[in-house]
């Protein structure tokens, strides 16, 4: 087949939204300092890590795991607080649940809707999924405009809005009434993005079944299980019930698993290393204020900052960060409320203490 054939055929036979698209683009791994994921940063102690291995030892690989993840979502509803009465599914990431939820309710003219800046997957889900998409802009301080969001419920009736509590990539907790009312006024689904609950103050799961319309999504990640690759949704029966019969079967493999499994027997590991974040998170915001040519550093509930240098710097700061051992996020051209921003994950103290000598370089340099 020729090169022309093939491209007529792509053409002809790729849905134009999806040409459109750009693939979500992770910067492969190098010998960094790497503070651009939102990962924890403390791995597991030596011997825990022996007794991990061992547990992943006596996972039969030749047999399908367990459909239905029984042992991992009763000790997820446990370390969670899932209220009793509702349901949980578990997915492979929470970009696996996004896509659930919006295959659920897709359709023509169907609209997800989510205010702006906010996590990038929900758009590119969306339109992956065969829906209209619409954002509605943060306010002053990158907080809900809790008019335009009203507004944009009754002019779209979208199926689904996505609301991330906290907010990536700002790392703002939103004014907790206005979701209320925006829960109450959304006509169809209302998802509750909870990924970075460990590291905030509040939470919509205790009143998950309180609101007929209303998801609440978390991951594992952001605690110390990026690896894994294991998210959760909790609702009425209702609606996971409905979702259960777009999971694909097996969708949690045995090593995910059985490691989970494994991490909430151990949870004080965990829960240290979240301790830990949280103070170092306080002291890195503090030292990053006072570094000269940092405009403005956004308060967090979340395990990174958000923080905007002078104007038209970002993308320098950036590259001399890389030449200097050190990977953050630019999110300078990802929206214009982010003009010259940039995202830091909050590390381990050594990894936050060489980031602000690199950034005080780069910024002099």
């Amino acid at each position: 087949m020729s090169e022309s054939s093939r491209s007529a055929l792509v053409d002809a036979w790729v849905r134009p939204e999806v040409r459109a698209l750009k693939a979500y683009h992770v910067p492969p791994p190098a010998d960094v300092v790497k503070l651009d994921a939102m990962e924890n940063p403390w791995p597991w102690p030596g011997a825990l890590t022996s007794a991990w291995q061992q547990a992943l030892a006596e996972v039969a690989l030749n047999r399908y795991p367990d459909a239905g993840a029984t042992e991992l979502k009763q000790r997820l509803r446990k370390a969670m607080g899932v209220p009793e009465g509702a349901e949980l599914m578990l997915g492979n990431g929470s970009d696996e649940l996004i896509l659930l939820v919006n295959l659920l309710v897709a359709g023509p003219g169907r609209v997800v809707l989510t205010p702006a800046p906010g996590f990038a997957m929900y758009r590119i889900i969306a339109l992956n999924s065969g829906m209209a998409y619409r954002e509605v802009p943060l306010g002053e301080d990158f907080e809900l405009d809790e008019a335009a969001m009203l507004a944009a419920l009754r002019d779209a009736q979208p199926a689904v809005v996505y609301l991330a509590y906290p907010n990536n990539p700002t790392g703002n907790a939103f004014n907790r009434e206005t979701i209320t009312r925006i829960i109450h006024e959304a006509p169809g689904l209302v998802v509750v993005d909870e990924a970075y609950y460990a590291f905030a103050r509040d939470s919509f799961l205790p009143e998950v079944l309180e609101y007929p319309n209303l998801l609440v999504m978390r991951t594992v990640s952001k605690v110390g299980l990026a690896g894994l690759r294991l998210g959760l949704l909790v609702g009425h029966p209702d609606w996971l019930a409905e979702l259960e019969k777009l999971r694909l079967p097996y969708n949690i493999n045995a090593l995910t698993q059985a490691s989970a499994n494994f991490a909430l027997e151990h949870r004080a590991q965990l829960d240290k290393s979240v301790a830990d974040i949280i103070t170092e998170r306080g002291r890195l915001a503090e030292a990053l204020a006072t570094v000269p040519g940092v405009v403005r550093v956004w308060p967090s509930e979340a395990n990174f900052l958000t923080f905007r240098v002078s104007p038209g710097q970002a993308t320098a700061v950036h590259q001399g960060l890389q030449g200097r051992g050190v990977l953050i996020k630019n999110l300078h051209g990802s929206h214009p409320q982010l003009s010259d921003c940039l995202r830091v994950t909050v590390g381990q103290p050594g990894e936050n203490a060489r980031f602000l000598e690199a950034l005080t370089d780069a910024l002099s340099a």
